[in-house]
């Protein structure tokens, strides 16, 4: 992937009026046991529906792809996958992905948090009203 040449499609547009045309992503952990694990959801920004969503002990494109095969219907309908910088999605594994089903990447302008705003407040009332409240 040419991660410098990657635009930001998204550019703070969160509002879509169609379903799974523009998806975004992200990844947190949740302490199980004495261990990290992390969760990966993909949330339409139509609707802010948790359209995909994995688990697993590691941080890696494996998650992210496990993630996309929990999605009901055609991968293909998905027209953008918006992301952080982070490696696990800027993979050979994330390429043939999105290439089999002709999605588009759009990556956060460096250094710009509110880009992900969206998965990333999703993140903070999972883990506030549900995960902080469990042990695993």
């Amino acid at each position: 992937m040419q991660e410098a040449t990657t635009a930001n499609e998204l550019d703070h547009e969160f509002d879509r009026t169609e379903a799974k045309r523009f998806v975004v992503s992200d990844l947190t952990y949740v302490k199980v046991g004495y261990r990290s694990h992390y969760i990966c959801v993909l949330i339409d920004l139509f609707n802010r529906e948790i359209i995909g969503h994995s688990a697993g002990p590691h941080k890696d494109a494996a998650l992210v792809s496990r993630t996309f095969a929990t999605v009901e219907g055609d991968l293909s309908q998905i027209q953008w996958f918006h992301t952080d910088r982070g490696n696990e999605f800027k993979t050979h594994t994330m390429d043939q992905l999105l290439g089999a089903f002709g999605i588009g990447r759009s990556l956060n302008k460096k250094g710009c948090l509110y880009d992900n705003a969206v998965a990333e407040a999703t993140y903070k009332v999972m883990k506030s009203e549900f995960i902080y409240q469990m042990e695993f």
